[in-house]
């Protein structure tokens, strides 16, 4: 399988709109008009059903770890570039005029399928800001920049330039929220 198409299907499995999809069956509604607009579970956690939020959760994790694993084990040499197509797929789906989510499930599901021990590491500083801050934002850039530093420490240097660029883009994402969060216009979360 060459590098093309393992980055056209990468980025189609990441481009599924779950939270989209899941407001749109069971609560008939546009997740785009409520709360930030956002297809992500954040966003869909605001709806009020916590199933359907948890849900979105769950599905966008898992549709970057299938596509990640399918490729770390039959084409480890595409295993970033799968990953970064996945996230992109989030981020910029074709089936929403390439609006989409912010990527944080996403690429939770990305760092555990590259390296279980990543995903926990992204959690544990995700939860720990989170119970400080109440700001899902800033445990997400939090948990996002943490993988890279944890790189650094390890002197791993040769996955700190990918996962220092999937930090960027994650930032980039969330550049209305780190306008609010200077402002301290940020709207806190609730996540049970």
């Amino acid at each position: 399988m060459d590098v093309f198409l393992i980055g056209i299907l990468s980025y189609f499995m990441g481009s599924i709109p779950f939270g989209f999809i899941l407001i749109k069956i069971f609560l008939k509604k546009d997740i785009r008009e409520i709360g930030s607009g956002n297809i992500g579970a954040t966003n869909a956690l605001r709806t009020g059903n916590k199933i359907i939020g948890y849900s979105t959760l769950i599905l966008d994790i898992l549709k970057a770890t299938v596509p990640v694993i399918y490729v770390k084990i039959f084409y480890q040499d595409f295993l970033y570039i799968a990953s970064l197509c996945t996230f992109l797929g989030h981020v910029f789906p074709i089936w929403l005029k390439f609006k989409g989510g912010k990527g944080v499930a996403t690429y939770l599901g990305i760092l555990f399928a590259i390296n279980f021990y990543f995903g926990i590491i992204f959690i544990l500083s995700w939860f720990v800001t989170f119970f400080i801050s109440k700001f899902s934002s800033l445990s997400s850039l939090i948990g996002s920049a943490s993988i890279p530093i944890y790189l650094l420490i390890l002197t791993q240097f040769d996955q700190v330039i990918f996962f220092t660029i999937m930090f960027v883009l994650i930032f980039f994402t969330h550049r209305e929220n780190i306008k609010r969060l200077i402002n301290k216009e940020e709207t806190k979360t609730k996540i049970y």
